[in-house]
């Protein structure tokens, strides 16, 4: 390995001055190309890694901003929740050495890719990591969506709003909604509605090769698809949302350090033995 990408949102101190202090240790080993994700660009150049130091949302920015590079991708826990990030910051000289020295492998996870349709226009497309999520903005009212798969009526729903998301997202937006944990490692899409108005309207999980439609039928101005929490976009009425699997893979960097299930039982306390009490 010979350089690699360091990317964090350096008007943080904490991330600023932990990257200040690896940069002359990380040089030893490789050429190293600081990123502040807050403003700059990725420069050009052939990257053999990206090492981004943040939370969640600073892995998921990255992955979107690197996902046409192919380049392997591995987080530093530096945030509050952390699942997406491999190593935490006690950990990060040992791993790197792990790394350096070949010790690791490489896990592909599928991204989605959405485009909005109006009047036989696509007026806004993006690639997706987590989830895509079509929601009222304002004010606090059900709005109708209609979904479609392969092109077959699937269900109209009277809802907040309905969510899509990647196997790698089924423990993000789409578990507070009531979604099921999917591994990360599947060709799916879970699609979730978020507080719907029916009992039967239930998550469904469906195949990542379907080419999933959704139609907004509310005529309220505020419903708009929000991308991975970080970008968002206003529908008009008539607008269709196309989403299907993105024929581009993320790749992440796995140390070996830690498994789907030991993140849910760490991070999410689950799987643990029923707590019955005591008299």
């Amino acid at each position: 390995m010979k350089k690699i990408l360091v990317l964090g949102n350096f008007t943080k101190k904490k991330i600023h001055d932990m990257v200040s202090g690896l940069k002359p240790w990380l040089n030893k080993y490789v050429e190293t190309a600081i990123v502040d994700l807050s403003q700059d660009e990725i420069p050009e150049g052939i990257y053999e890694m990206a090492v981004v130091f943040g939370g969640d949302g600073a892995i998921l920015s990255t992955c979107r901003k690197l996902s046409g590079n192919q380049i392997p991708i591995i987080g530093v826990h530096m945030g509050r929740f952390g699942f997406l990030a491999e190593i935490t910051e006690r950990e990060v000289c040992k791993s790197m050495e792990k790394i350096f020295s070949g010790k690791y492998s490489i896990r592909k996870r599928m991204l989605l890719h959405c485009r909005i349709q109006r009047r036989d226009k696509v007026i806004c497309e993006s690639i997706g990591v987590n989830d895509v999520v079509i929601s009222r903005s304002s004010l606090s009212r059900l709005i109708s969506i209609r979904l479609l798969i392969d092109g077959e009526d699937v269900a109209t729903y009277r809802a907040d709003g309905l969510i899509i998301s990647t196997p790698l997202g089924s423990t993000a937006h789409s578990l507070s909604a009531g979604g099921p944990l999917v591994t990360p490692d599947l060709n799916a899409f879970i699609i979730v509605p978020v507080c719907p108005h029916t009992l039967t309207n239930r998550p469904l999980v469906v195949s990542g090769n379907t080419k999933i439609e959704i139609e907004p039928l509310s005529q309220s101005p505020s419903i708009g698809m929000t991308v991975d929490g970080q970008i968002y976009t206003e529908l008009e009425g008539g607008d269709k949302v196309m989403v299907e699997r993105s024929d581009i893979e993320i790749q992440m960097v796995d140390t070996g350090e830690r498994t789907f299930y030991g993140v849910l039982r760490e991070k999410l306390n689950w799987g643990g033995p029923p707590n019955y009490g005591r008299n």
